[in-house]
């Protein structure tokens, strides 16, 4: 369990480094697992590079079998531990389209598994609609992406996964040949900026303490039109590793480079109001997501 687990970390984050770092271990033994997995089924699951790994096609097949495992797995587990354990109930999720699109899906599916009886109702709206909804009751609680959380009395964030930002390029791109960039040297380069989920707006608080701007080409609130518009050569982007991926629709490389200083993360956060306790399904689903996404057993 512990190869496969290793596994669809490494094939999710896209690098072995960033899986090891999500799953707090080394990155030896992330690539070791690895290794004994594929020796274990007699195939190769990964390609490896520079810029990282990607599934090959029985790596791709493999995955869909290895969350398979994992979700059946987590199921009888909370089976063991007895009926009087057992939690109905429906809670009220408030979400954002880039949250529920490149995070919490797959991860809906095992909770599913886990907790049959328990309805997720899912709210898709902006950040500040899902948190009002939270703060005024109308939902249980909310899943968003934030630079840094607010200090605001009346909610409460609890990260669940902390993302990266890198530079987003076409392939031949001249600053390809660096293993790091500056903000500086982006900056003279056309710059396509995300909008959705106030993604230009955190980015313009730490570009704004640089003395040089970004060359903005374009804004869009789509993380598609972005990546094609990279991979074909139209500019760069700053975007998180969350919703990076490897290939544009129309099958275009988009390569990344590590920046240079002090970029903060991209948080998802789990928003609660800190007054209003959960019910007992909402607080099983909290838990769940905060084991899940920090390694711990569900059995716990």
């Amino acid at each position: 369990m512990k190869q496969i687990r290793y596994f669809v970390a490494t094939a999710e984050a896209g690098q072995i480094s960033r899986a090891a770092m999500q799953l707090n271990v080394s990155q030896s033994a992330v690539t070791t697992a690895i290794k004994q997995l594929e020796d274990l089924i007699g195939m190769v699951l990964l390609n490896r590079s520079s810029a990282g790994v990607t599934l090959t096609q029985a790596g791709e097949q493999f995955l869909r079998r290895a969350r398979d495992i994992m979700a059946t797995v987590e199921q009888a587990l909370h089976l063991q531990r007895g009926a009087e354990h057992d939690v109905t109930g429906e809670v009220r999720v408030g979400v954002t389209s880039i949250v529920t699109g490149y995070f919490l899906a797959p991860l809906l599916v095992r909770f599913n598994y886990v907790y049959p009886d328990i309805r997720l109702s899912l709210e898709e709206s902006s950040r500040r609609v899902a948190e009002q909804a939270v703060a005024k009751g109308i939902s249980d609680l909310a899943i968003t992406m934030i630079q840094e959380a607010p200090e605001d009395g009346e909610l409460s964030y609890r990260p669940l996964h902390r993302s990266s930002r890198r530079l987003w390029l076409p392939a031949n791109h001249p600053l390809l040949a660096y293993d790091s960039v500056s903000l500086e040297m982006i900056a003279s380069e056309p710059y396509i900026a995300l909008t959705i989920d106030d993604a230009w707006d955190n980015a313009r608080r730490y570009w704004d303490r640089q003395p040089a701007a970004p060359n903005v080409l374009y804004r869009t609130e789509s993380v598609e039109a972005i990546r094609t518009m990279v991979a074909s050569g139209l500019g760069v982007s700053i975007l998180s590793d969350i919703i990076y991926r490897r290939w544009s629709l129309d099958g275009q490389r988009i390569e990344t480079r590590d920046l240079e200083g002090h970029i903060p993360t991209v948080d998802v956060s789990i928003v609660t109001a800190t007054q209003r306790r959960l019910s007992p399904a909402a607080r099983t689903f909290s838990t769940f997501l905060k084991r899940i996404c920090s390694g711990e057993p569900l059995t716990q």
